[in-house]
């Protein structure tokens, strides 16, 4: 497998925490975000994704998956072990909405796509930008430490799909600044991760491309 992905993605990081936990080895493509106007934007990109994001996931038999979640979701069924989504079906659907509110209602908002069109189209200043990101953070985090109980993780004694979204937005929450007092479940679930290697070896600051 081939994934295409940039070291400070959170949807690529979330991705990397799946391929580390099943074992699964694979090859790095690393797609910057910002240099040149984001390789990304490049027609050699854009051949393998439409869509000009990352992550991209190419398959050995050459078939390319797009969007974080279906990547994982995709990897739990062809490789089950350790599982990331629970077998009862309630279970399952928690664990879904958490990692949803995470992944569609939190990250989209502070991605790097709408934080260029807020600065360079709409002229609104650095300060007015991470006001931006700091509020769609907070308010988010608020829903989730309402919904969390870790136990040591965020749906209980094993590690699933939600964990695997909610530490990469830990992560660039704490680069951006975003006071984090106020969410010991979130913290202390973020914690659990940290003590295992595949959360660690995922981290951006592991990554070849790191800078």
């Amino acid at each position: 497998m081939k994934l295409y992905g940039y070291f400070r993605s959170s949807a690529a990081y979330r991705v990397r925490i799946a391929l580390n936990l099943k074992g699964i080895s694979h090859e790095m493509a690393s797609i910057h975000l910002t240099k040149e106007g984001g390789l990304n934007r490049k027609p050699e990109f854009r051949a393998v994704n439409p869509q000009m994001r990352v992550p991209a996931l190419e398959l050995d038999g050459g078939d390319i998956l797009i969007q974080s979640l279906a990547m994982i979701e995709y990897l739990d069924e062809t490789h089950p072990e350790p599982p990331l989504l629970p077998a009862d079906a309630l279970a399952r659907a928690r664990v879904r909405g958490i990692s949803q509110l995470i992944a569609c209602d939190i990250h989209p908002l502070n991605n790097t796509a709408p934080l260029r069109y807020l600065k360079h189209q709409l002229k609104h200043e650095q300060a007015e930008i991470d006001a931006w990101y700091h509020h769609w953070v907070l308010e988010g985090f608020e829903a989730l430490e309402a919904m969390i109980e870790p136990a040591p993780y965020v749906c209980g004694p094993t590690v699933t799909l939600a964990d695997l979204c909610l530490v990469p937005q830990v992560y660039n929450a704490r680069r951006l600044k975003v006071p984090l007092e106020r969410f010991p479940k979130i913290v202390a679930a973020d914690a659990a991760c940290a003590k295992l290697a595949a959360f660690d070896q995922a981290r951006p600051e592991n990554q070849p491309d790191a800078e």
